[in-house]
Protein backbone atom coordinates (compact mmCIF):
# COMPACT_ATOMS: atom_id res chain seq x y z
CA UNK A 1 0.00 0.00 0.00
CA UNK A 2 2.73 2.28 0.93
CA UNK A 3 4.32 1.20 -2.39
CA UNK A 4 1.27 2.43 -4.53
CA UNK A 5 1.21 5.69 -2.37
CA UNK A 6 4.77 6.71 -3.54
CA UNK A 7 3.68 5.61 -6.78
CA UNK A 8 1.00 7.69 -7.55
CA UNK A 9 2.57 10.90 -5.37
CA UNK A 10 5.53 10.42 -8.22
CA UNK A 11 3.48 10.32 -10.80
CA UNK A 12 1.61 13.32 -9.44
CA UNK A 13 5.10 15.14 -9.44
CA UNK A 14 5.51 14.28 -12.63
CA UNK A 15 1.99 15.28 -14.11
CA UNK A 16 2.88 18.64 -12.18
CA UNK A 17 6.17 19.01 -13.41
CA UNK A 18 4.75 18.44 -16.87
CA UNK A 19 2.06 20.98 -16.49
CA UNK A 20 4.23 23.55 -14.80
CA UNK A 21 6.56 23.64 -17.80
CA UNK A 22 4.02 23.95 -20.25
CA UNK A 23 2.54 26.78 -18.27
CA UNK A 24 6.66 28.21 -18.41
CA UNK A 25 6.05 27.70 -22.26
CA UNK A 26 3.07 29.40 -22.45
CA UNK A 27 3.76 32.32 -20.32
CA UNK A 28 7.00 32.61 -22.94
CA UNK A 29 4.68 32.65 -25.72
CA UNK A 30 2.09 34.98 -24.66
CA UNK A 31 4.81 37.49 -23.40
CA UNK A 32 7.12 37.23 -26.52
CA UNK A 33 4.51 36.41 -28.95
CA UNK A 34 6.24 39.08 -31.58
CA UNK A 35 9.18 38.04 -31.44
CA UNK A 36 8.46 34.11 -32.04
CA UNK A 37 6.42 34.71 -34.83
CA UNK A 38 8.78 37.16 -36.32
CA UNK A 39 11.24 34.57 -35.72
CA UNK A 40 9.17 31.81 -37.42
CA UNK A 41 8.27 34.23 -40.29
CA UNK A 42 11.94 34.83 -40.92
CA UNK A 43 12.58 30.97 -40.48
CA UNK A 44 9.86 30.38 -43.14
CA UNK A 45 11.10 33.62 -45.30
CA UNK A 46 14.70 32.34 -45.51
CA UNK A 47 13.96 28.38 -46.20
CA UNK A 48 11.56 29.71 -49.37
CA UNK A 49 14.51 32.24 -50.70
CA UNK A 50 16.76 29.31 -50.52
CA UNK A 51 14.97 26.81 -52.57
CA UNK A 52 13.90 29.93 -55.11
CA UNK A 53 17.84 30.57 -55.21
CA UNK A 54 18.84 27.01 -55.67
CA UNK A 55 15.91 26.51 -58.28
CA UNK A 56 17.12 29.45 -60.24
CA UNK A 57 20.60 28.16 -60.22
CA UNK A 58 19.45 25.04 -61.62
CA UNK A 59 17.51 26.29 -64.30
CA UNK A 60 20.25 28.41 -65.35
CA UNK A 61 22.52 25.43 -65.14
CA UNK A 62 20.59 23.77 -67.21
CA UNK A 63 20.04 26.65 -70.17
CA UNK A 64 23.75 27.53 -69.94
CA UNK A 65 24.40 23.98 -70.82
CA UNK A 66 21.49 23.86 -73.70
CA UNK A 67 23.48 26.98 -75.09
CA UNK A 68 27.28 25.82 -74.35
CA UNK A 69 26.24 22.65 -76.40
CA UNK A 70 24.22 24.96 -79.42
CA UNK A 71 27.50 26.85 -79.63
CA UNK A 72 29.94 23.80 -79.64
CA UNK A 73 27.72 22.59 -82.50
CA UNK A 74 27.54 26.13 -84.32
CA UNK A 75 30.26 28.41 -82.93
CA UNK A 76 28.50 31.13 -85.17
CA UNK A 77 25.36 30.96 -83.35
CA UNK A 78 25.18 34.15 -81.50
CA UNK A 79 21.75 33.68 -79.85
CA UNK A 80 23.14 31.22 -77.52
CA UNK A 81 26.34 33.43 -77.42
CA UNK A 82 23.94 36.00 -76.10
CA UNK A 83 22.17 33.38 -73.44
CA UNK A 84 25.61 32.50 -72.16
CA UNK A 85 26.66 35.71 -71.78
CA UNK A 86 23.60 37.14 -69.58
CA UNK A 87 23.12 33.92 -67.55
CA UNK A 88 26.73 32.51 -67.64
CA UNK A 89 29.71 34.53 -67.85
CA UNK A 90 32.51 31.66 -67.47
CA UNK A 91 30.95 29.41 -69.66
CA UNK A 92 30.77 32.52 -72.42
CA UNK A 93 34.14 33.29 -71.84
CA UNK A 94 35.53 29.51 -72.42
CA UNK A 95 32.97 29.78 -75.79
CA UNK A 96 34.63 33.14 -76.63
CA UNK A 97 37.77 31.52 -76.34
CA UNK A 98 37.12 28.35 -78.43
CA UNK A 99 35.64 31.15 -81.02
CA UNK A 100 38.57 33.22 -80.89
CA UNK A 101 41.79 30.02 -81.05
CA UNK A 102 39.72 28.58 -84.40
CA UNK A 103 39.63 32.04 -86.06
CA UNK A 104 43.46 32.91 -84.55
CA UNK A 105 42.50 35.84 -82.47
CA UNK A 106 43.74 36.84 -78.56
CA UNK A 107 40.94 37.07 -76.74
CA UNK A 108 41.01 38.18 -73.01
CA UNK A 109 40.20 35.77 -70.47
CA UNK A 110 39.30 35.79 -66.61
CA UNK A 111 39.06 31.96 -65.64
CA UNK A 112 41.95 30.97 -63.87
CA UNK A 113 42.90 28.18 -65.73
CA UNK A 114 42.29 29.12 -68.79
CA UNK A 115 44.07 32.22 -68.70
CA UNK A 116 47.51 30.07 -67.49
CA UNK A 117 46.63 27.66 -70.77
CA UNK A 118 46.55 31.16 -73.02
CA UNK A 119 49.69 32.48 -71.87
CA UNK A 120 51.42 29.80 -71.50
CA UNK A 121 50.51 28.38 -75.52
CA UNK A 122 51.45 32.29 -76.48
CA UNK A 123 54.56 32.29 -74.54
CA UNK A 124 55.73 28.43 -76.43
CA UNK A 125 54.63 30.02 -79.63
CA UNK A 126 56.26 33.08 -79.34
CA UNK A 127 59.29 31.07 -77.52
CA UNK A 128 59.39 33.68 -74.70
CA UNK A 129 62.12 32.38 -72.21
CA UNK A 130 61.12 35.04 -69.92
CA UNK A 131 57.32 34.57 -69.83
CA UNK A 132 57.74 30.76 -69.49
CA UNK A 133 59.60 31.81 -66.62
CA UNK A 134 57.37 34.19 -65.25
CA UNK A 135 54.81 31.35 -65.62
CA UNK A 136 57.24 28.64 -64.36
CA UNK A 137 57.44 30.82 -60.56
CA UNK A 138 53.43 31.01 -60.07
CA UNK A 139 52.97 28.36 -57.09
CA UNK A 140 50.06 27.39 -58.37
CA UNK A 141 50.76 27.46 -62.25
CA UNK A 142 49.19 24.36 -64.02
CA UNK A 143 51.56 23.79 -66.02
CA UNK A 144 54.46 24.72 -63.84
CA UNK A 145 57.14 21.52 -65.16
CA UNK A 146 55.77 21.69 -68.67
CA UNK A 147 56.66 25.69 -68.24
CA UNK A 148 60.38 24.49 -67.44
CA UNK A 149 60.71 21.94 -69.93
CA UNK A 150 59.70 24.55 -72.77
CA UNK A 151 62.51 27.65 -71.12
CA UNK A 152 65.27 24.19 -71.22
CA UNK A 153 64.26 23.38 -74.24
CA UNK A 154 64.10 26.73 -76.12
CA UNK A 155 67.69 27.18 -73.95
CA UNK A 156 69.20 24.16 -75.63
CA UNK A 157 68.11 25.54 -79.09
CA UNK A 158 69.53 28.74 -78.54
CA UNK A 159 72.92 26.51 -77.57
CA UNK A 160 72.62 27.43 -74.13
CA UNK A 161 73.83 24.15 -73.04
CA UNK A 162 74.68 25.47 -69.28
CA UNK A 163 71.66 27.24 -68.70
CA UNK A 164 69.07 24.38 -69.96
CA UNK A 165 70.82 22.16 -67.57
CA UNK A 166 70.25 24.12 -64.83
CA UNK A 167 66.79 24.51 -65.95
CA UNK A 168 65.70 21.42 -65.87
CA UNK A 169 67.13 20.32 -62.72
CA UNK A 170 64.43 22.52 -61.63
CA UNK A 171 61.98 19.91 -62.24
CA UNK A 172 61.32 17.36 -59.57
CA UNK A 173 61.94 13.40 -60.71
CA UNK A 174 58.39 12.40 -59.42
CA UNK A 175 57.17 15.53 -62.17
CA UNK A 176 55.17 13.69 -65.02
CA UNK A 177 57.65 15.81 -67.47
CA UNK A 178 60.44 13.72 -66.16
CA UNK A 179 60.45 11.13 -68.98
CA UNK A 180 60.66 14.44 -71.12
CA UNK A 181 63.84 15.56 -68.63
CA UNK A 182 65.93 12.48 -68.89
CA UNK A 183 65.62 12.74 -73.03
CA UNK A 184 66.86 16.01 -73.28
CA UNK A 185 69.04 15.62 -70.48
CA UNK A 186 70.85 12.47 -72.94
CA UNK A 187 70.67 14.95 -75.68
CA UNK A 188 72.69 17.48 -73.40
CA UNK A 189 75.38 14.83 -72.33
CA UNK A 190 76.89 15.61 -74.84
CA UNK A 191 77.09 19.66 -75.63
Amino acid sequence: MKENIDFVKEELNSEEKFLEGFVKVERFYKKNKALVIGVAAVAIIAIGGLSIKNYMQSSNKKESNIAFNKFLKDNNDTAALAKLEKINTQLFEVATYIKAKKENKDVKINITYLKDLSEYSKAVKAQNIDKLSSLSMQNDFLLKEFAIFNKALILAKDKKYLDAKETLKLIPQKSKVNDLVVLLNHYLLTK
